[in-house]
Order: structure tokens, then sequence, then C-alpha cells
């Protein structure tokens, strides 16, 4: 099927080499698998992280070094790639520190997980695992903005989920070093387990913490199943009865899968999250610090979003589960004007059930900005207002968080937070010497810097 979409994606990944690769690119990707690794350790022993591991374990046929992949801080729980990355998965996006693309998904918490650990499970190189991990995030990104990020959103899709597997399975395709006709089955495969829906926010219940690592086991399954010659749907994006983009959107942009495919690196636009919430949200976040001084303690609060953001995250805010408050517009500017962060401790149940955060939260007005629609998601925007000290109001415009590859000092926050995040657990040699190995990944098999991230027994 030469002339589809989805042959001349497979072709892409399929072709794809190391020497390709811009070196900005590279190193951009190289610091988000570092960031995704260290937020998959800090969310290794959360209750939902916990059950989802303890499903894939239950499973585990019994340990092999062989074909197999760690979950990741644990020396002793190997199991077969795909339920590793399902786990590590969960792991990163446990707690709202992965990275996360105007596209509107987390690229890092499905790819790098998928990538690492069949990287493990095949000796590869970390060379072919950046390669695989930047395909990943290449075609996970482009599928999202065939799709109209807003216009799937709206419809209740959540696109991380709904997109990841063909990431995972672009990077499966890379190490498994499979031709385009079987990429192009694996591509199939992972577009026909595609799914996962925005419904968590009625409740604050885990199913968010699941998608990533879903989509991460799906693309895996999709590309070893593609190795062992079980065919999918060549047309999978594009086909009129049951393709990809006119299944989950009325109005596709197709055209956004393939321009410019090669020449411009969608991987290096992506943010991290220097915030343990919703990212729609950091750059309301990033003006209520700023404002924060300024602010007359219980004075008014108004805070402007786009249509979409409002939808997602300007729901009546009530005390209740952490991934409640972590997508609450109005939870996290008043964690920001009170405690001056908006960090894992903002977000404990004992912070939460605090009476005061509650009422600040349940005072602050919510405006939708219509000026913001024009822009987002193309810019993660937005802007807080305060009455200030003096009785007159002030407000700020942020047009791009400060997790945002614009923000030049991106790469030394981005350390400054895996040092945060690992620390207590590693400790400071230890999650040095991760960090270095990461700086090293190019020249060292995978496994290497996978056991640097291993907490000894």
């Amino acid at each position: 099927m030469p002339d589809s979409i989805t042959w001349e994606v497979a072709e892409w990944i399929a072709g794809l080499r190391t020497s390709q690769i811009p070196g900005p690119v590279s190193e951009a990707v190289r610091l988000l698998a570092m960031d995704t690794v260290g937020a998959g350790l800090a969310g290794r022993d959360l209750p939902w992280t916990r059950a989802i591991a303890g499903w894939a374990m239950a499973a585990v046929p019994g340990r092999q070094e062989n074909g197999r992949a760690h979950l990741w801080g644990h020396a002793d729980a190997v199991l077969r790639a795909s339920d590793a990355a399902l786990v590590n998965g969960a792991a990163a996006h446990a707690f709202e520190l992965d990275d996360f693309h105007n596209a509107k998904l987390h690229p890092g918490a499905v790819v790098v997980p998928a990538a690492l650990a069949m990287g493990e499970a095949l000796n590869a190189s970390g060379d072919e695992v950046l390669t695989a991990i930047v395909a990943g995030y290449e075609v996970m990104i482009r599928t999202s903005l065939a799709l109209g990020p807003a216009a799937a959103r709206e419809r209740g899709w959540h696109l991380t989920a709904v997109c990841g597997p063909f990431g995972a399975a672009a990077a499966g395709a890379v190490l498994l070093e499979l031709d385009t006709e079987h990429t192009a089955w694996a591509l199939g495969l992972a577009g026909t387990q595609s799914g996962g829906l925005f419904a968590f926010t009625a409740d604050g219940s885990n199913s968010k913490r699941l998608h990533p690592g879903r989509a991460a086991q799906s693309g895996i399954m999709a590309a070893e199943m593609a190795a062992l010659g079980l065919t999918g749907p060549t047309q999978i994006y594009e086909a009129d009865d049951g393709g990809f983009l006119k299944t989950f959107v009325d109005r596709p942009e197709s055209h956004r899968l393939t321009d410019d495919l090669g020449v411009q690196w969608r991987a290096a636009e992506t943010n991290f999250k220097p915030y343990s919430c919703c990212g729609s949200l950091h750059a309301h976040v990033d003006a209520a610090l700023q404002l924060r001084d300024d602010w007359r303690d219980n004075a008014r609060v108004r805070v402007g979003l786009a249509g979409l953001v409002k939808q997602q995250c300007g729901y009546e805010y009530a005390p209740g589960s952490e991934l409640n408050s972590q997508m609450s517009a109005r939870y996290c500017i008043a964690a920001a004007l009170l405690d001056g962060a908006v960090l894992p401790s903002q977000f404990t149940l004992e912070r939460i059930a605090d009476t005061r955060i509650t009422e600040l939260a349940q005072r602050i007005e919510l405006v939708h900005d219509a000026t913001q629609d024009a822009l987002y998601p193309q810019n993660f925007c937005g802007w807080t207002e305060v009455e200030t000290k003096t009785g007159e109001g002030r407000r700020i415009m942020v047009m791009h968080p400060s997790g945002s590859p614009e923000n030049t000092k991106m790469a030394t926050s981005l350390r400054q937070k895996f040092v945060a995040l690992v620390s207590p657990l590693l400790g400071q040699d230890r999650t040095a010497a991760l960090a270095e190995a990461f700086d090293a990944i190019g020249h060292r098999p995978v496994r290497q810097l996978l056991d640097a991230a291993a907490v000894p027994l």
C-alpha cells in the first residue's frame, strides 16, 4: 500500500537512523527520558502504581534475565517487556510529573517506558534506544496533531491513551528492526487498541494513571506481534470505514502526520513539568507565583482560561482525591498563592483537607477568555489576576509555561527536578551516577543505565 499515509509513516520509521537525528533533538529527548525516569521513580510506590504492578507481577511466569525488563527502582522485579512498560508508564504518570506536548498528550510516560523496556529485553545500545524514543515521540505527537487535539479532547478522549499506542509501536519497531511492511502492521495493531476517556475528572478516579502504561504495553505488543507475523491494517490512519482519524474526529488534518517528517522534529517542542499538576494550568501557576508577594491575603483572585481548559479544569472544587485537586484550576492557583509551590506536598490528602486552601479555591473566579481559544493548545497560555495590597488589580499573562523549551534554563531546571525527585530514593551519590549514565547513554548498553536506577536489597 505504498500510497497510504500509514505506509509513508511506516517507511519513515523503518528508515530512521541515529545519524539522521539533529543533535539538539537527541539532547532534548535524552533530558526528557531522564525526566520521565525520575517521575517514574518518584511514583513507583504510590497506591495506584502498586495496584497495577500487583496485577502485572501476578502474571509473571518466573524470573528470567534474558528477554525481560525491570520495574524502575526495583532490583528484583523482572517482567516481560510489555508488562514492565505498563507499570513503568503508570509510575511515570502517577503524580502529574511527566512531560507534555502542546498536542495535548504526555509522550514521555508512554514512549520512554516502552523503549527502555524493550531495549533492556533486547540488550540494545543507548543510541538504539534514543533513536527509538525519537521515533516514538514524533509518531505519537503527529498522530494527535492529525486528529486536531482540541476537537478530539472536546469529544472526551484522553489523547495520551488514544495516540500513545502508535508512539510505543514506533519505538518497538525501531528496536526490533522491522521493515516497512512489518512496521505498518505494528502501527495497525497499535491503532486498533487505541482508546481512553476523560471521565476521571468526574470523580477523581485513578484511570488516568493507567492510560500511558496501557498505551505503552499495547504498542510493544503490537510491534512484537507484527514481528511474529500477525498482520495489522496498513491503512489504519486513513481507511474510510474504521480508520483511526475519521473514527475519533469529524474533520481530521491527516497531512500533519507527514508534513516535514524528518525535517521538523516535534519531540524537541515537548515541555517538562516543574509543577505536579495538569500541564494546561502551568501558565496560570507561573503567573500566580509571580503575583504572590503582591496579593492581599483573602482578596479577589481571577483566572482567565481558554474554553477547553475551563471545560477540562474548571469544575466546581470540593476536597476529594489527589487527582481531583491536580486537575482543578481553582485548587492549583490556591496552592500557588498560599504555599508558593505546586509540588507533591501540595497534593497530600492532609493538605487537601485543609479548610483554608479549600475556602480560597472555592472563591477563585474562573473566566472564559475567548481570546485564548485561538491560541490554545498551540500555546499553553493563560492569565491570573489578583487584588494587590494597595487595592489595585494586577494581571500577568503567560504565553509559554516555565517548563517549555522557550525557557533558556530548561535543561538546568529539569536536572534540578530530577535530583529532587530521585535523591530521596537513591541517595545523592547514586542519583548523580544515574544522571551521569543518562549523559553517556549513547555509549553504553541501556541495561547499565537501568542498573543504576535499581534500589539494592
